[in-house]
């Protein structure tokens, strides 16, 4: 499995997914339900840290993260 469709699982896929973008060392994602959300998935993903406020969560991807976005969204 690639690393764009395992976070991509860990989000609860793109049902549960509202926004998503890159912005230069994090992937910004606006979800529907947080419940879903595997965080520990994400960091085994290459996450090196998630920041969730509300519904909004934060990937620290690095400098990859433009790169995994456009991955993750061609798998719409």
């Amino acid at each position: 499995m690639s690393q764009a469709q395992t976070i991509l699982d860990a989000l609860g896929g793109w049902s549960n997914i509202d926004v998503i973008e890159a912005c230069i060392t994090r992937i910004r994602v606006e979800v529907k339900d947080v419940e879903p959300v595997d965080e520990k998935a994400l960091e085994g993903a290459g996450a090196f840290g998630v920041v969730a406020v509300g519904n909004s969560l934060q990937l620290v991807m690095g400098p990859e993260a433009e790169e995994i976005t456009t991955a993750i969204e061609a798998l719409r």
